[in-house]
């Protein structure tokens, strides 16, 4: 028999999946680099739900899912910061001795 549970579950999870496509595809470019920043600190939060999972105790079987999750959304917080990062990096201006390149030297004044 089919569980009707189940049946809930698998249809709040492909609805989310269709929503999460259709907003994150409508995004604008200029709004990346805080988006990224909100979807690691989700990212955080599903960490310590999985975290809960692992460590429950419920059945083997919980247990190696949590920890396959633990390990997933570890790879997507790290890579995550990792990425929005080295985006902002391209938004820092460059200080003024690496603009032009190592300038001539300033003439001392003698007096």
């Amino acid at each position: 028999m089919i569980d009707i549970g189940l049946i809930g579950d698998l249809y709040v999870f492909v609805l989310a999946g269709f929503l999460g496509y259709q907003v994150i595809s409508r995004v604008s470019p200029l709004l990346h680099t805080p988006l990224m920043s909100a979807t690691n600190a989700i990212s955080g939060i599903s960490l310590v739900g999985s975290l809960v999972v692992a460590g429950a105790g419920y059945d083997k079987i919980s247990t190696l899912l949590g920890f396959f999750a633990v390990v997933a959304s570890t790879i997507n917080v790290v890579g995550g910061f990792l990425i929005t990062d080295r985006i902002l990096k391209m938004f820092r201006r460059a200080s003024p001795a690496t603009v032009g390149g190592p300038g001539p030297e300033h003439p001392t004044v003698s007096r």
